[in-house]
């Protein structure tokens, strides 16, 4: 990332100049990609996560950012750059990640790589699209701006190292900077291959049924076992029923345990299960019904434990107004911009729980996140920078 550079007279906001800066830029913006794939940072490495914070954290001081690094003792650090603007004002909040769901090594077997395709060159790595692109998406972006001297509000890039495992250390960080904040774009992926903004998120939730059942000999004494696994199916079977397709409210079974050998009655078993919510108020009304569940036999006892860790980021007015002006400012640049809502979380679905306006997926356009084909489309690149640069730009304009 070449050092900070700033012209001395404000210029004209211009779009397609930003585009063509955007365009000048992309060189050395793929260099520190390069750098940031190669740099693997699964959620649960501490010492590889603050690897890749340390080369963030440089990239940030260099363009004149304020660092501040939040530590504990599980996760890698969150990273606050804080940078300065010609004017004062409430800041705009860019919020991203850089953990990965990949664990070291998989860069033998997922190396990073610039293919050309028909429809134009495709760059792959371990995290590159999920979202180590979105991070230097942001720094080219604030580059960009303060060398035109359009930085016009301040900005603070907060960077956490734990959302593909929760969020659980970051959130109440991410969701003190939202609340000092005029309003917070995410730079998670674009949605799909036409690279949609998202307006809306479905809340996730994650709990835990547990059954007890009674064991015993399945040849020897039969009648005398109580099956936690045929009671977990019973109970299985009316989680299933929970599901409201038309509310958004989905409820996933996905990973079940249970007994202990074959010839003996199981005295345990547990389920794991997905909830999905897209609309707040179903988050208290879903959590009552799973743990009103009962037990079919009455020898078994149920427990369950868990709740809705990210609630649902609502399409409201203030957030379809940040699209629009997006919208506006893309279609200046010469392309087309469109709005997509998707069931899966992000960070963004706290701060929009606060009520504070939130944009998502103004990272980068590609496709196979957490998939063996994670992969960004070099052609949108530039354009999305730049409109990242034009949004954070006319924020007071």
């Amino acid at each position: 990332m070449p050092s900070r550079r700033r012209a001395s007279n404000s210029a004209p906001f211009d779009p397609q100049a930003l585009l063509l800066l955007a365009r000048n830029a992309e060189d050395a913006q793929l260099r520190l990609l390069q750098q940031l794939v190669e740099m693997e940072s699964p959620s649960m490495d501490r010492e590889a996560v603050n690897r890749c914070v340390q080369v963030v954290a440089e990239a940030g001081v260099r363009l004149g950012g304020k660092p501040k690094r939040y530590s504990n003792s599980q996760f890698g650090d969150t990273l606050e750059l804080r940078f300065a603007s010609r004017k004062r004002g409430r800041p705009l909040l860019l919020l991203g990640h850089l953990d990965t769901v990949w664990p070291l090594g998989t860069l033998r077997r997922m190396p990073f790589r610039i293919a050309l395709e028909p429809g134009g060159e495709r760059i792959a790595g371990p995290g590159i699209y999920d979202m180590k692109a979105g991070v230097t998406m942001a720094l080219t972006a604030i580059e960009i701006l303060q060398k035109t001297d359009q930085l016009s509000r301040p900005v603070t890039l907060l960077l956490v190292s734990d959302e593909e495992v929760g969020s659980l250390f970051s959130r109440p960080i991410t969701e003190k900077l939202a609340r000092e904040s005029a309003a917070v774009f995410v730079l998670e992926p674009a949605q799909g291959r036409t690279g949609a903004y998202k307006t809306a998120r479905k809340g996730v939730g994650d709990y835990t049924l547990r059954v007890r059942g009674v064991a015993a000999h399945s040849g020897v004494d039969f009648t005398s076992g109580h099956s936690a696994i045929e009671e977990l199916a019973r109970q299985i079977e009316q989680i299933r029923g929970f599901t409201e397709l038309e509310r958004g409210l989905t409820l996933n079974v996905g990973v079940i345990r249970g007994g202990s050998a074959r010839n003996v009655i199981a005295a345990h078993a547990e389920a794991d299960i997905d909830v999905r919510i897209a609309r707040a108020g179903d988050a208290a009304r879903i959590d009552k019904k799973l743990k009103k569940l009962r037990p079919r036999d009455p020898r078994c006892v149920l427990s369950i434990e868990g709740g809705v860790n990210r609630p649902p980021m609502e399409r409201s007015r203030a957030t379809v107004a940040l699209f629009r002006q997006a919208q506006t400012l893309a279609r200046q640049m010469g392309f087309a911009l469109d709005e997509a809502s998707t069931g899966g979380g992000s960070d963004g679905n706290f701060t929009a729980a606060l009520g504070v306006p939130t944009l998502d997926g103004m990272g980068a356009v590609g496709e196979g996140a957490h998939a063996t084909h994670e992969s960004i489309f070099r052609k949108d690149l530039a354009p999305r920078t730049a409109l990242l640069a034009a949004m954070i730009g006319s924020a007071e304009r």
